[in-house]
């Protein structure tokens, strides 16, 4: 069989996700379903949505490379045999319109689609302009209720009649206003109804209808597809049958309009535009009077409230809809009055808004690929957004209260006045209240009619209760409860109350009280449900913690008596930091406590069982903190803080904040450490209270967590998984006294309480039946907002090595991206599905920087030190490590910062990690599926940040240019480390002249990222070398240590002419031929694609080793870790400061530090017995770090100040500054442009018995052309007097314009490099190559064309074999997955991502 032969390969379109840009609802009989179907156009296809389920149906291809812009249905429906159903649907987008037929079979009522078939009617010819509407019109002559034609309107103000039985367009009408539109929508329901509405260029609105032309002659074609579309000079066609006639021209709008809608009676319309308003007009005109001169003006107000251009809209009875750019969806009512704000999408806007009046029902759809359905409804009192169905919105209950001794008085309040100091709920109908004269009451909720005050008790006469917090527990039968509440008052006194009872009748069972703190010095009480009710905890204005342990006589929890002294002070706790503890969690099992205080620090106790078990107290424990985090919430005070245990060894803490954030850390019990492992910013809220799990475990409901907290004066539930609003209440704030109280399902369940002008005001949403419908709701999955810039495939042998040494491969796949506005998505796509499973956010780059580079890096080289000796450290590359390698994903963008996400590691019961089990699960069915158990365990976790300190790329510049000076040819110049000494005084003598260069710094930003996972045998240390090029002409290759988030600058590579767009990076093995070929080392090259169109080698090898060297002596046991909080989101402490190793002295470590602990690997936690200040420098100290060398070689290194390194070397072993290298060779004008995308394959052994290795280059460039180079490199074996040995080179350029031709160069002593020029194809696509992959056999690429295209790479020639259009406009990067033999998977990124399928055509992998 001939490879190249395109019949026997095929491309096969997989789903698109990205831009929803067209909705629409199709109706269905009432014995169907109760709720529409709803089509959805996203790239060049339809969905089609159950909105009684919330699921997808069916996914229908229907254009190939052309957007959907919108679609048409007609609403009469053709009833078939066997309970089937029949609609006509017009498709448009840009020049096209396709008519389909949708039937949809049914065989029950219950199961109402058991299949659904698309049929092609026929595809319109391609039209001179844009369509822009398609409306289907019946016959007006007729009685018959099937659509007779179809009206056409396009961009140049233009309606074609197409006649739907004969398939020809039979008349065509323009309007006299001969303008270019940026939007039409026609109304009616005949041709002698038709209205149109246009909006021009020259931000008018003209509005015109179609009649009959006098002495016109029906010249109807019988040709189909080759009907001539193109305009002449007159507007009226000879023999048309039809003319325009002028209505109305509507004046008023400032900018382009670019949505009209119709209200239903014709009368009205509504208009959006870019000058960010809304507009209501009437339209009015005499019936048959051509009124060219008529000036209609505004019907209504102006909608003034979007921030941006808004982008559509609808009109109905009562309402109006806009949505825009700002992302915010706004209805209004016909008065101009904004009824609500819905914002859920995130990225470019909202595109589409959708309503349907018959169920309330409002459907977004935007750029981040969401749609959104929400519930709203109309009252007497205007419009707002429900969180549940309307059948039971009369169960939101809204109750205002007054406590028993004020509900009768009125006016203003004094200094003796009672007021509320604090609300606690304790069920959906309980809330506790306690005031400042000391009273606590309870108010039972049955409805607004029925409310029941009771007195409880008095805690105190002479002070205000400050503080109160509450422990439900249901252990009584019929519904009894039993509450404990601890109220503190300001004379320090502490009061347990246990209140018991069924239904609405609370009785006080027993009190405690005791003296907790000094007089107004007791600010918080806390339970803890881990420890139960035996255990409680109260905080003082310093940073105190008390422990109390309350004494039961019996297990009926129930207190001896008032006044009794059954409590003990067990333990007091001091925080490192004096600032007040605001929140505690604790675990009985995990022996450990985690408080949050008041300026964003967490806190770690012990908390022993011991401790806590012990039957006689002999005297309290005072503890200072086994470890702490500062500043994990930035200043803001920490509202809550929780844990949970994932692993054996591992325990993980939540927290959250008043910076909007919820951090989570990871503790290590045998290294004490605590670990920062990520930050979720939830941007709709300012303060986060907590985050609520919910606990339901029905199939119909997502089970997600919940963020619980507020937004500048409203209190907001938001379902962080769906991306949703459940509650907005208006209430003031939360420093005003609240509480809320939430059940199973947060979007049925929640009850909201707050205080405002002396009244309680209670808000209540109620709904136990689990069987209702939760709005609002996420109907298609959630992706980036903006541009997608790279992506990357996160292939299946990282994820479990042993599945793949056993040839099971998953065929899931999972795709990391890097987007515009900064976010790095985890994104999952199973095959056979209708849409992709899911999409993750994992994080932000700082502030909002785009991202515009990806790579993931799983594999481990080992560094063999040469001091080991050769014969006792022989390692084979694909040996086990004793610890499970790092997974990394770097991203870097704008800014030039540098992030690396850590895959996080679950591990189930049996001890066996999650991901590994995720191979190809099949049911016993046989049927393959998704694996929801497992989805959630893959993911990756922020490890650290990088972003350079001030002025570096202009220091990088003016060393490296005056390196190039000295060298006359950079193709001869060796790849060793070149002394910096004289570059660093020079830079530092110039860094006075840097003010003019500053300006520039914002604009500088990292255009590509490669890197590699470097190892020493033996070691736990390992090394991430990272290769990054910069838009100021920079390349620099950059290292990260791990486990300690050290970042080092190792080496610069003095850059060519221009700026580096493409990066690639080569390890090639060493070998010794002798022993078997047992692996002794590694080569490591880097491969530079340029703006000019040249392509650089980079020898990194011995700065590679020579950093491997000096990280080998680094001393463990004095390591410490400060780099932790990724540096972005609110809170944060700002940017960092950077120093040089040599050139600054470090501070002097703080004394009066107590080591808590210390583990076998030497790591330290360091805690604080004293003043705050030198508490300071402890945690920003920076102390000077070097790292023992071995033998002469010096690597150059920086370090961050907040990562350091103690050791007893003198600064003086290592430069301050990095080495600059310079490249191997140069192969110039490979391309006539810039060098947009560039791949090399994996290194293929060619076993022969002298170590020859190969592999293929592949690149291209704006010039439209894809360029292939084979690289032949043959390794000379090493002997242990290299370095004594004279160095030889010899270089000779590779000239590209001849085929086959070679240079070759003895390069450092030890192996020999040869290209080849395999072949250039001058015109691979239409359009620039941004996107190419190679695995030696196979190429892929993807242009500006919107084509992807496979080339067979044999017989040293580059042949096409498949070409495919793509739905994703403006395409910036693909990536492959080898699934198996001749089958990959091919993603492709830029407005949206799709997924392609490469495999045999006879559907057969070979």
């Amino acid at each position: 069989m001939d490879m190249t032969d395109q019949s026997h390969w095929q491309l096969l379109r997989r789903q698109y996700l990205g831009e929803i840009s067209a909705l629409c609802f199709l109706p269905l009989p009432t014995h169907f379903s109760s709720l529409p179907l709803l089509l959805a156009g996203t790239g060049s296809q339809i969905l089609v949505y159950d909105l009684v389920s919330g699921k997808i149906i069916r996914s229908f291809p229907v254009f190939e490379g052309i957007r959907v812009h919108g679609i048409s249905v007609e609403h009469f429906h053709k009833p078939m045999p066997a309970s089937a159903l029949a609609f006509r649907i017009a498709v448009f987008g840009e020049r096209r319109v396709k008519l389909f037929s949708l039937q949809i079979e049914s065989d029950t009522p219950h199961k109402p689609f058991l299949d659904m078939e698309l049929t092609l009617i026929h595809a319109l010819p391609k039209f001179g302009h844009w369509v822009l509407d398609v409306c289907f019109l019946k016959n007006g002559a007729t009685s018959s209720e099937d659509a007779c034609h179809l009206a056409i309107g396009c961009s140049d103000n233009s309606i074609y009649f197409w006649d739907i039985s004969r398939c020809n367009i039979f008349s065509e009408v323009k309007c006299a206003e001969r303008c270019l539109l940026y939007s039409m929508r026609m109304l009616g329901n005949d041709i002698e109804s038709l209205r149109i509405a246009s909006g021009t260029i020259f931000n008018e609105i003209v509005v015109w209808k179609v009649v009959h032309q006098n002495h016109s002659t029906n010249l109807r074609s019988n040709a189909e597809d080759h009907v001539p579309l193109t305009s002449n000079e007159d507007f009226l066609i000879p023999g048309s049958k039809y003319k325009d006639t002028l209505i109305s021209r509507l004046v008023g709008h400032e900018g382009s309009i670019f949505r009209i809608a119709w209200f239903s009676n014709g009368m009205k319309l509504v208009s959006v535009s870019d000058d960010r308003s809304a507009r209501i007009w009437e339209v009015q005109a005499d019936k048959g009077v051509s009124c060219k001169d008529r000036v209609n003006h505004l019907a209504g107000p102006v909608l003034f409230g979007h921030s941006a251009r808004i982008w559509d809209c609808c009109i109905y009875d009562s309402l109006i809809i806009t949505a825009g750019e700002d992302c915010t969806c706004r209805v209004w009512d016909h008065d101009g009055r904004e009824l609500n704000v819905i914002k859920e999408h995130i990225g470019r806007g909202v595109w589409r808004c959708l309503y349907d009046p018959c169920s309330s029902l409002l459907v977004t759809a935007g750029f981040d690929s969401a749609i959104k359905l929400h519930k709203i409804y109309t009252s007497s009192k205007g419009l707002e957004e429900t969180t549940a169905s309307e059948d039971f919105s009369d169960r939101k209950e809204l109750f205002a209260l007054s406590i028993p001794n004020t509900s009768g008085r009125g006016g203003l309040m004094d200094s003796k006045s009672e007021y509320v100091r604090c609300l606690h709920f304790s069920r959906e109908d309980s809330l506790y209240v306690a005031t400042n004269n000391g009273y606590l009451y309870h108010a039972s909720l049955y409805n607004n009619e029925a409310l029941k005050w009771t007195e409880l008790a008095r805690i105190s006469e002479e002070a205000p209760i400050i503080c109160m917090d509450l422990l439900s527990k249901f252990t009584y039968p019929a519904g009894g409860f039993e509450d404990w509440i601890a109220v503190g008052d300001g004379k320090g006194r502490m009061t347990i109350v246990l209140v018991v009872g069924t239904g609405g009748s609370p009785k006080v069972e027993s009190t405690l009280t005791w003296p907790a703190e000094k007089e107004r010095h007791l600010l918080g009480s806390y339970w803890c449900k881990s420890l139960d009710n035996r255990f409680i905890f109260t905080s003082d204005p310093g940073g105190g913690l008390k422990l109390w342990k309350l004494c039961h006589n019996s297990h009926s929890a129930s207190l001896i008596g008032r006044g009794s002294c059954d409590v003990s002070l067990i333990a007091e706790y001091a925080s490192c930091f004096g600032m007040r503890i605001m929140c505690v969690d604790a675990s009985f099992d995990e022996e450990l406590l985690v408080c949050g205080d008041i300026r964003g620090n967490l806190l770690l106790f012990s908390l022993p069982r011991g401790l806590l078990c012990g039957t006689s107290i002999a005297a309290e424990v005072k503890a200072s903190p086994v470890n702490y985090f500062k500043g994990a919430h930035g200043v803001s005070s920490v509202s809550s803080v929780s844990i949970y245990s994932p692993s054996s060894d591992q325990v993980e803490i939540r927290s959250t904040g008043a910076d909007g954030c919820i951090c989570y850390l990871q503790h290590n019990r045998d290294m004490l450490n605590l670990e920062f492992i990520g930050m979720k910013q939830v941007k709709e809220l300012s303060a986060i209270r907590s985050v609520f799990t919910t606990t339901d475990q029905s199939d119909d409901f997502a089970v997600g967590n919940y963020a619980v907290g507020f937004a500048s004066a409203n209190f907001i539930i938001w379902n962080l998984t769906t991306g949703t609003k459940v509650l907005d209440i208006t209430c003031g704030g939360w420093r005003r006294p609240h509480s809320y109280y939430l059940g199973d399902l947060p979007e049925m369940m929640n009850c909201f309480s707050f205080v405002k002008d002396d009244v309680i005001y209670i808000h209540r949403n109620w709904v136990p039946e689990s069987d209702r419908q939760i709005y609002p709701r996420n109907l298609h999955l959630q992706f980036h907002g903006r541009e997608v810039h790279s992506l990357c495939f996160i292939y299946g042998h990282s994820l479990c090595s042993s599945d793949e040494d056993q040839g099971l491969v998953s065929e899931s796949s999972w795709i990391a991206t890097g987007c515009e506005d900064g976010t790095v998505r985890l994104t999952r796509y199973e095959p056979g599905m209708e849409n992709w499973l899911s999409s993750q956010h994992l994080g932000e780059h700082v502030g909002g920087s785009a991202v515009r580079s990806v790579c993931s890096v799983s594999k481990m080289h080992i560094f063999v030190p040469a001091s080991s000796g050769m014969p006792n450290v022989v390692y084979r590359q694909n040996g086990t490590l004793e610890d499970r390698d790092p997974f990394i994903l770097i991203s870097v963008g704008a800014k030039r910062v540098v992030t690396a996400w850590k895959q996080m590691i679950t591990m189930s019961n049996n001890g066996v990690d999650s991901v590994c089990r995720e191979t190809d699960k099949k049911n016993v069915n046989n049927l393959r599926g998704p694996s929801t158990e497992n989805v959630s365990s893959f993911s990756f976790q922020w490890l650290s940040t990088d972003m350079p300190f001030k002025h570096t790329s202009y220091a990088k510049r003016q060393c490296t240019k005056e390196v190039l000076e000295t060298d006359e040819d950079l193709s001869t110049t060796t790849s060793d480390a070149v002394s910096v000494e004289l570059l660093s005084s020079r830079c530092r003598k110039k860094e006075a002249n840097l003010c003019p260069e500053d300006d520039l710094e914002n604009d500088w930003r990292y255009l590509d990222v490669t890197a590699f996972l470097v190892k020493e045998c033996g070691s736990r240390i390992s090394v991430c070398f990272v290769i990054v090029a910069c838009s100021d002409a920079t390349v620099t290759l950059r290292a990260l240590v791990l486990p300690f988030r050290l970042w080092f600058d190792v080496a610069l590579l003095a850059p060519l002419s221009s700026p580096v767009l493409a990066l690639q990076h080569v390890v090639i093995p060493k070998v010794l031929p002798s022993n078997g070929n047992i692996q002794i080392g590694s080569l490591y090259l880097a491969i530079t694609g340029s703006t000019d169109g040249s392509i650089g080698i980079w020898d990194l090898t011995e700065c590679v080793e020579n950093f491997m060297r000096q990280i080998s002596g680094l001393q463990m046991e004095n390591c410490m870790e400060f780099q932790k909080r990724p540096r972005t989101g609110r809170g944060s402490q700002g940017g960092r400061w950077w120093r040089s190793i040599g050139s600054h002295s470090a501070k002097k470590k703080p004394h009066n530090c107590d080591l808590i602990g210390k583990t076998n690997t030497g790591l330290v936690s360091v805690g604080r017995t004293e003043s705050d200040n030198k508490m300071e420098n402890q945690v920003y100290g920076t102390s000077e770090t070097s790292l023992s060398g071995k033998g002469n070689a010096q690597v150059p290194l920086q370090v961050d100040n907040q990562a350091s390194f103690v050791s007893g070397s003198k600064k003086d072993d290592l430069s301050p500054e990095p080495s600059v290298l310079v490249a191997l060779h140069v192969l110039g004008n490979v391309h006539q442009s810039g060098v947009n995308c560039l791949n090399v394959s994996d290194v293929q052994d060619l076993r022969s018995p002298d170590s020859r290795f190969s592999f293929y280059i592949i690149s291209g460039g704006d010039d439209q052309a894809i360029n292939c180079l084979r690289c032949d490199l043959k390794i000379n074996p090493m002997i242990e007097n290299t370095q004594n040995m004279s160095m030889k080179i010899h270089c000779s350029t590779l000239p590209v314009a001849a085929n086959k031709c070679n240079g070759h160069c003895l390069i450092k002593k030890h192996h020999q490099m040869q290209f080849y020029k395999v072949d250039k194809i001058i015109s691979a696509h239409s359009s620039a190559v941004k996107g190419i992959w190679t695995d030696g056999s196979w190429v892929f690429s993807v242009g500006l064309d919107q084509r992807v295209r496979c080339w067979k790479l044999g017989n040293d020639r580059l042949s096409e074999c498949a070409h495919l259009i793509i739905s994703v406009p403006e395409p910036e990067a693909l990536d492959v997955r080898t699934c198996g033999r001749n089958h990959y998977q091919i993603a492709v990124a830029g407005r949206g991502m799709q997924m392609i399928e490469f495999r045999p055509s006879n559907g057969m992998i070979k």
